[in-house]
């Protein structure tokens, strides 16, 4: 097992049924059994952890997402989040990066008291430096991990450039200097070949490859609890439930799993009356308000039956207020006929392999990451590739993809063999075990660091003390 060390993952928001929440959720099951001791620090719990205690779940509310100090902020420095886009002289830029660095520092001294008063050997920043969604949370990891020294383990997710709405922006000589930093001392994760081939290539950093995992060995399957879904939704038995087991923004394109279905249906019309579109989890933290009801319309147009579901999908099993079954979005996935997944743009694909996991068969798009370090491992998904009309921006879809589709919906053996190879391939390639030892290895490569990073810190409460 080797030394124990006693781990802090500082993030925006945990507890949630995004990806980053899904991921820190396994890395945490995976150091525990480790032998290592978790804390978390998050500007907002959506639900309490259960793999640690709850006195070891801090909460530090100016690093979540949606604080007043994140939306002042951000509509001041990011034009397309304000929807009014401002000139700012050189001079009001600096007062506003004086402030925002003042702020953020105030807020490291807020964590580096909770991690001294906790004795964390290292921090573990879940994409706070990569995504500005917390600018506090960004300026204070980056204050520890350069000006306290302390360990800090950096878990990229995505990346800020990637994103419109981000890529405009009047700091940019603060996001390229902290998101994410080049400083010695620090250790870099990211889940994908080319999300370490562009750290090497614009910040001279050499990242570890961590891909996404699923727990293969205790998948969510059809069982006594889950299998009252179909009931609980108003689904009919023989109904074909295709699933789109993510958040509802842009990039995920669902417009193009809509009019897939469509086609689907137009070319197999007895399928209609019993195909169901399900839409597992919410709006996101993407604002895009018009996104939702662009949908609908479409949905409504191409007469595909449309449910969204997200008041009753939460990281854990349990019950609302009025005794409805809560259900995981694994769970929804469990009883799926198929999933949709067709972005256009992914950091890995968490919800392709929870599918995978579940043996359901899945249409997919060849997005890059996909291309580069998934297809390559031997899965056999119905894949639409990555090709856009330039006057309208759909994407291409065969119409062999739409016979693919039906023949599985309709050939059951076939199906169950599909499925069934491609879990044993996953299972090989992403899970726990494979997140296990990448993990073991990061913490060994990196263990001289965190103990001298536990000396400073012990050097700090004997200098401060009273």
């Amino acid at each position: 097992m080797g030394e124990g060390f006693r781990i802090c993952f500082i993030c925006g928001k945990l507890g949630g049924v995004d990806g980053v929440s899904l991921e820190v959720d396994k890395w945490i099951y995976v150091l525990g059994n480790m032998g290592h001791t978790i804390f978390t620090i998050a500007g907002k719990y959506i639900k309490p952890l259960s793999s640690i205690p709850k006195k070891n779940q801090i909460l530090v509310e100016r690093i979540r997402f949606d604080s007043p100090e994140q939306h002042y902020y951000e509509n001041l420095v990011f034009p397309y989040l304000s929807g009014n886009p401002s000139v700012l002289t050189k001079e009001m830029r600096n007062g506003i990066l004086d402030k925002m660095t003042l702020f953020g520092n105030d807020v490291a001294n807020s964590i580096y008291e909770h991690l001294k008063a906790h004795n964390i050997d290292v921090i573990i920043a879940e994409n706070t430096n990569a995504m500005p969604m917390t600018l506090l949370g960004g300026i204070a990891v980056y204050n520890l991990a350069t000006e306290r020294r302390m360990a800090t383990i950096f878990h990229h997710h995505d990346f800020w450039w990637e994103r419109s709405r981000f890529s405009n922006n009047h700091i940019e000589g603060l996001l390229n200097e902290i998101m994410p930093p080049a400083e010695l001392g620090s250790e870099h994760i990211v889940l994908t070949s080319y999300a370490a081939h562009i750290l090497r290539s614009i910040k001279r950093v050499r990242p570890i490859i961590v891909p996404n995992c699923e727990d293969f060995d205790n998948p969510v399957r059809k069982d006594e609890y889950n299998s009252h879904f179909r009931e609980d939704l108003g689904f009919k038995s023989d109904d074909i439930l295709v699933v789109q087991p993510t958040r509802i923004v842009r990039r995920k394109r669902i417009e193009d799993s809509i009019e897939l279905l469509a086609r689907l249906i137009k070319k197999y019309p007895a399928m209609q009356a019993r195909l169901q579109y399900i839409i597992s989890l919410y709006q996101g933290d993407e604002p895009d308000n018009h996104y939702v009801d662009e949908i609908k319309d479409l949905a409504k147009k191409r007469e595909i039956s449309l449910h969204f579901i997200s008041d009753r999908v939460f990281s854990q099993r349990g019950t609302d207020k009025k005794g409805n079954r809560l259900y995981t979005n694994r769970d929804v996935v469990a009883n799926a006929d198929l999933v949709t997944y067709l972005p256009i743009w992914e950091g890995f694909g968490n919800a392709l392999l929870e599918a995978i996991a579940s043996r359901v068969p899945v249409v997919t798009t060849t997005y890059l990451v996909y291309k580069t370090d998934i297809k390559i491992t031997g899965l056999k998904n119905i894949e639409v590739r990555d090709s856009y009309d330039d006057l309208t921006g759909k994407l291409a879809i065969s119409d062999k993809v739409i016979d693919e589709i039906q023949y599985l919906l309709t050939h059951p053996k076939e199906k169950e063999q599909i499925v069934n190879m491609n879990f044993d391939i996953a299972r090989r390639e992403f899970g726990y075990n494979t997140l296990s030892h990448k993990i073991q290895k990061v913490f060994s490569d990196y263990s001289d660091e965190i103990r001298a990073s536990r000396k400073r810190l012990e050097k700090s409460k004997l200098l401060y003390s009273v």
